[in-house]
């Protein structure tokens, strides 16, 4: 009778932490001031879910809180210049968009990147940046290689963050469907069946340009993306428009020249091109 009881009185505070969990209360204060037994709680108070529900019904409770968040949503060119530029990311293997800040070259881009990787067309993503400072030096950067390279590499994970949900993002990176890497630790790669976006490409020097675009393998994608009108390198070191020029008459290769009239950002934003 003992060992019954005990099972009893287990199971009871068992359904109080249940209820609480699901009511919100603070089982310390209810349980020692005596405001509930669980004898007299009618199960029209509790809400349980089944974990094999139908389909066509939506789960009830806090489970609704926890599910994963989900991003459809349909990229559309906000501007004639932005319509081009995806068109020729359909179209062609290597795509150069050079334009001002605020045209969208960055997002379009990796928009571009996940929508291909979810459809099966390439089997990973490979995101570069030169790690350049904005003319200003702050020193050494604690951590590993990772924790130093993740203030210049962050509007990459911006632009993800807003395609891909957090877990989901976590996970492709850890699996290496989508990798992150410096300019520094591309040379004698081959980029095979790959989507490859290079951004502020104009931070790049010539013969880094032309090593970047020289890794492009078999079933992949390029697109190069960047502002010579905002390098951080001295104006003779850029090598994104001399890059740009050479290129543009070649066959399957799209160089997209933006304009302050595909400026997407604040109006305030073009018009200060303008003034600038």
């Amino acid at each position: 009778m003992a060992k019954r009881s005990n099972v009893r009185r287990l199971r009871a505070e068992f359904d109080a932490n249940e209820y609480f969990e699901d009511a919100g209360h603070s089982p310390d204060i209810d349980l020692l001031e005596r405001k509930w037994d669980p004898a007299n709680e009618q199960p029209k108070h509790r809400k349980k879910t089944s974990r094999h529900h139908n389909n066509n019904e939506e789960p009830t409770g806090h489970t609704h809180a926890t599910r994963e968040q989900r991003f459809v949503k349909n990229i559309t060119p906000r501007s004639e210049g932005q319509a081009k530029f995806m068109e020729a990311i359909d179209r062609d293997n290597l795509v150069m968009a050079l334009g001002p800040a605020g045209t969208g070259k960055t997002y379009l881009a990796i928009a571009k990147a996940v929508d291909a990787l979810k459809a099966g067309r390439v089997g990973r993503i490979v995101l570069c940046r030169p790690a350049v400072d904005a003319g200003e030096n702050i020193g050494f950067l604690p951590g590993d290689m990772e924790d130093k390279l993740a203030p210049y590499l962050r509007p990459l994970y911006d632009a993800l963050s807003d395609r891909l949900p957090a877990k989901s993002l976590k996970s492709m990176m850890a699996e290496g469907l989508i990798e992150i890497a410096p300019v520094a630790f591309m040379r004698g790669r081959t980029l095979n069946n790959a989507f490859v976006v290079i951004d502020e490409a104009q931070n790049c020097t010539y013969m880094q340009i032309k090593m970047l675009l020289t890794r492009l393998g078999w079933n992949s994608s390029m697109v190069v993306t960047g502002d010579p009108a905002q390098s951080d390198l001295l104006p003779e070191l850029s090598g994104l428009g001399p890059a740009a020029e050479k290129l543009e008459n070649m066959d399957d290769i799209s160089v997209i020249r933006l304009a302050k009239e595909d400026v997407v950002r604040h109006p305030l934003v073009a018009q200060m091109l303008t003034a600038l």
